[in-house]
């Protein structure tokens, strides 16, 4: 989300930053480029106008003109502007005592509700909340079904009553088996409706008025653009919300929708899904996300990411690995698992400070790294272990187990005994490894004689981290402070799987 937008800004700020001294003219013509961006994001007219107004209200000025770094003003400017635009502050979920605090989610059909239901039960488990799922939508079996399924998954309880009972009964049914239970949160979710159907609307005033709910939350689809003002406002108008929910925020490109709707509505974001999977949400926080649009990173979030997914005592025993030397296949499959845990990796790239501009070739998925953890599980442990020990017969046993060419194992094999070679001089430049000092690294190409790289052949997968600024290892997911947009390139460039 916010790519093409993100991408423009900070194009336009660059080209701010190499003027020197800034005119109004200069301040208009990047204005200009802003309201440009902003509008092809999809963003709101109004909203535009308003915010490239108060923006430019505060940049023409004796403190800007005269400043030493007129550039990082402006920026400044649209960063604070852009953080009063979604909201100010994160706004966080009512808590109610005593219990339970009662999340009504409603929206249109597809906007993804359902889903939402589960996401935000593990949300709340996680939270020690002890969650109820509540299944009111009576017009659609699967939706009942998909519940369940996924209270299952996650591990939390779901109150359903079928499809013959009306969806007012099962809510105040399902809040009755709560308070009797000591569940803390119940999350009712409703049918999807458009916000033309009278017979609908009218429906949800009534679960609305039969249970009273500390959260009234608009599941809104990102992808619909404009439109979802339009939705909230209707919605808004019936049944008085609370908050927003923004879905499928990963298939879309613009966010017009998030930039309006705060703006338009009054009413906070709260929640952002951030993937199709059951953990993929997060809370909405407008001072972290101005700062990615901007592409000044969003380490807070990862750092909490990588706090909740990876194993500490596994991270803290490869580091000493590392530093030893002693990195095995064993080590680096475990290292894997875990980096995915994160996410997908242009999105934690969108999380460090200039790093959101590098883009992954698009050949590169996640069918690559599994295509090279397929490669590593083919190996018996005493192969992960002792790679020195993988020669022809073995390497072409390991290429039949894994369905791979003989090609990609050897591929495999070169590139990680170049990483062994150059890890020691990796986890000097890291906070916390040793003395800390950056130990001597090779600066000669890894392929090729006197630092030139030949052309490969093929289709070979390329090692993940092969160079310095490896992710998923320590707290900082492997980016020392000495790490350069030129070192992460490398790192990816010998993700690419040439064709």
């Amino acid at each position: 989300m916010f790519e093409s937008l993100s991408d423009r800004l900070q194009n336009t700020f660059s080209r701010l930053g190499a003027r020197g001294r800034l005119g109004e003219a200069d301040v208009d013509e990047a204005l200009k480029e802003v309201r440009r961006a902003l509008l092809e994001a999809d963003v709101n007219f109004k909203v535009v106008k308003d915010f490239v107004g108060r923006v430019r209200e505060q940049a023409i000025g004796e403190n800007i003109t005269k400043s030493l770094s007129p550039a990082q003003m402006v920026v400044k400017i649209v960063n604070d502007e852009l953080i009063h635009l979604l909201g100010d502050e994160a706004v966080p979920l009512a808590s109610a005592q005593p219990g339970p605090t009662i999340i009504l989610l409603v929206g249109l059909n597809g906007a993804g509700k359902t889903t939402m239901a589960g996401k935000l039960g593990l949300f709340l488990r996680k939270k020690h909340r002890n969650p109820l799922l509540v299944a009111c939508d009576v017009y659609r079996p699967a939706a009942i079904k998909q519940l369940e399924t996924l209270g299952k998954q996650i591990q939390v309880p779901v109150h359903s009553e079928g499809t013959q009972v009306s969806p007012v009964t099962i809510a105040r049914n399902g809040i009755a088996e709560a308070r009797k239970n000591g569940h803390g949160v119940v999350i009712l979710d409703t049918a999807g409706r458009l916000q033309i159907d009278e017979a609908l609307m009218q429906e949800l005033e009534e679960i609305r008025a039969a249970t009273n709910p500390h959260e009234t939350l608009l599941v809104v689809d990102a992808m619909i653009g404009q439109e979802s003002v339009r939705v909230a406002e209707e919605f808004n108008r019936r049944v008085p919300l609370s908050g927003f929910v923004m879905t499928k925020i990963d298939g879309d490109a613009r966010g017009g929708a998030a930039l309006s709707i705060r703006q338009v509505t009054g009413v906070p974001i709260k929640f952002l899904g951030t993937s199709e999977k059951v953990d993929g949400l997060q809370p909405f926080d407008p001072p972290r996300l101005a700062s990615r649009i901007l592409g000044m990173g969003d380490v807070l979030t990862l750092i909490e990411r990588a706090e909740e997914n990876i194993d500490k005592e596994e991270a803290a025993k490869m580091q000493k690995k590392m530093q030893k030397g002693k990195f095995d296949f064993e080590d680096f499959l475990s290292a894997m698992k875990q980096m995915r845990r994160l996410g997908p990796l242009q999105q934690i790239l969108g999380m460090l400070p200039g790093m959101s501009q590098l883009k992954l070739d698009e050949h590169i998925n996640e069918d690559d790294l599994k295509h090279i953890e397929a490669i590593i599980q083919s190996m018996t442990l005493e192969e992960r272990r002792n790679p020195d020990i993988i020669k022809q017969s073995r390497k072409e046993r390991i290429a039949r187990g894994s369905g791979s060419e003989l090609e990609d194992v050897n591929e495999l094999l070169k590139q990680f005994r170049e990483m062994q070679r150059m890890m020691k001089g990796m986890m000097g430049m890291m906070p916390g490894a040793g003395s800390g000092r950056p130990a001597p690294t090779n600066n000669k190409g890894g392929s090729g004689k006197k630092g030139k790289s030949k052309k490969k052949k093929a289709r070979a997968p390329q090692l993940p981290g092969a160079r310095p600024g490896m992710p998923g290892f320590g707290p900082q997911a492997g980016l020392g402070p000495n790490s350069s947009p030129s070192d992460i390139e490398s790192m990816l460039r010998n993700m690419r799987k040439d064709q």
